[in-house]
């Protein structure tokens, strides 16, 4: 454990001892001199003396210790919040450290003493110190996927599956074809979750966010409406119901409906419903759709390789408890990048189950990322700018039925913001790296993904809120999943 003392010589005179009990934390000690106490104290009287008014008194006129003695607890507690936070200030515009959250301070235990110095104490959560690795001149491979006219009526099939019901078929089940089904597990006999009438494709996997069901297509190809199905499988070690973790789960299954697109029956007033003219119109949208989904997988390719590059002995050790409170921020900016690169909703739930399933690793390593890739921004003075939030939030908006004005509010209400301006600044420094490398081009083949073998759901077989006595998303995005209309993962 090191310390750092350091003279502020600015509006107060501070002495601040800096402790560092971890890369990632910083434990300060505040010392104000009495000096400094009695000129607030001063100001303070000095500033209400005008206004206060006691009986027997013209205003302006009261007695100085008389008015000590009648507003004391007011002033004080006055001075003791403009010193607290006026040190605050001082202290992380220092540059002592770089603040990656609010102090953790007992505010409460904070008193100001009769006579002598003023001293309290803070935690604090800051970003490590390091020394910009050298991001010049990287050799880098970039990948060139084609896209082909077959390819855009593959996935015109595929769309049309993910933002259409489909017709009800009488014939027997197949991959491909989207069931409506009702499910209820049970472990060891007892019921702990269950949903009806969810709308599924089906897949060889069915993955839910605690769980997978490995032999899903094999158990529900052939069936036919009305068919129950049951089959075994287990929940994962990383279950959020610690108390269930790797028990085995009995999942009952009825399917109500087969489902199945016919692209080529597509009627007008059917266009019309998805918001095209014509089914030319359909096909550019799918195009440019596919188009945006390259482009985001050719970038993750050389982020991961930059990052990879430029984290080499970026091991510091991260305070669990910011982990776990990034985690859904990590969530959230992954789901943002994927919705303005052009991925459905389906596509992005496959994601989210996937990291998930080990959010805490994959969060602690996008934290690193992160750090590395904020302070070359800092060096090269970038900063997102407002057209740039509003050309993200518009790419956003596209994938829904919001207006960017909507998802700018939403993101606003949410505390999402920040999310979207890391997105942007790392995007940005990673074009920078990449101007800047040696960059080899590789052909890639085809964008277009074979279909998926997994189809995600939003739900959690085994939610925390129930235990057994009371018993009642593959990093890269692919095709499938589904809303959740049942107990979503917290």
């Amino acid at each position: 454990m090191s310390t750092v003392e350091t003279e502020v010589n600015s509006k107060l005179d501070l002495k601040v001892q800096i402790d560092k009990p971890g890369a990632c934390e910083r434990h300060v000690v505040v010392t104000v001199p009495r000096a400094e106490l009695d000129r607030y104290f001063r100001k303070a009287y000095d500033e209400i003396a005008p206004r206060a008014d006691l009986p027997g008194f013209r205003a302006g006129k009261i007695p100085r210790k008389l008015l000590e003695a009648r507003f004391k607890k007011t002033v004080a507690d006055q001075v003791k919040s403009n010193l607290v936070m006026d040190s605050l200030q001082q202290i992380t515009e220092s540059g002592e450290f770089s603040a990656i959250s609010e102090p953790d301070m007992d505010y409460g235990a904070v008193r100001l003493p009769d006579a002598g110095d003023f001293t309290f104490e803070f935690k604090i959560e800051v970003r490590p110190e390091f020394d910009v690795p050298k991001w010049e001149g990287l050799d880098l491979v970039k990948s060139e996927y084609t896209l082909t006219d077959d390819e855009v009526e593959r996935q015109l099939q595929r769309t049309l599956e993910r933002v259409t019901p489909g017709e009800a078929c009488d014939g027997e089940a197949q991959l491909g074809d989207r069931m409506l089904i009702n499910a209820d597990f049970l472990v060891d006999g007892k019921q702990i979750s269950g949903f009806s009438e969810e709308l599924v494709t089906l897949r060889e996997k069915l993955s839910f966010a605690d769980s997978i069901v490995e032999d899903f297509g094999k158990a529900f190809t052939g069936v036919k409406e009305g068919a129950l199905v049951s089959t075994n499988f287990k929940l994962l070690e990383t279950s959020q119901n610690e108390t269930l973790r790797g028990k085995e789960v009995v999942g009952n299954f009825e399917v109500v409906e087969i489902r199945r697109v016919n692209v080529e029956g597509l009627s007008n007033s059917q266009l019309s419903e998805l918001g095209f003219d014509s089914a030319g119109e359909l096909r550019d949208f799918v195009r440019a759709e596919l188009k945006r989904q390259g482009e985001y997988h050719q970038n993750q390719l050389l982020r991961e390789q930059i990052v990879k590059k430029l984290t080499e002995g970026a091991n510091w050790d991260l305070p669990p408890a910011l982990v776990r409170r990034q985690a859904d921020r990590e969530l959230q900016r992954r789901v943002l990048e994927l919705r303005r690169s052009g991925f459905s909703d389906d596509q992005i739930r496959s994601v989210v189950n996937s990291m998930r399933r080990n959010i805490e690793e994959q969060t602690t390593a996008a934290l690193r990322e992160h750090f590395v890739l904020e302070r070359i921004a800092e060096d090269l003075k970038i900063e997102p700018t407002e057209p740039e939030y509003d050309e993200e939030i518009k790419l956003i908006a596209e994938q829904g039925d919001s207006s960017p004005r909507q998802v700018r509010a939403k993101l606003e209400r949410t505390g999402q913001m920040d999310a979207v301006r890391n997105q942007i600044l790392e995007r940005t420094v990673i074009n920078r790296i990449t101007e800047a490398a040696k960059v080899k081009v590789e052909a890639a083949g085809s964008i277009l993904k074979a279909d998926p073998e997994e189809f995600a759901v939003e739900f959690l077989v085994a939610p925390v809120a129930q235990t057994l006595p009371e018993a009642k998303y593959d990093e890269q995005p692919e095709d499938g999943a589904s809303d959740k209309a049942g107990v979503k993962p917290t």
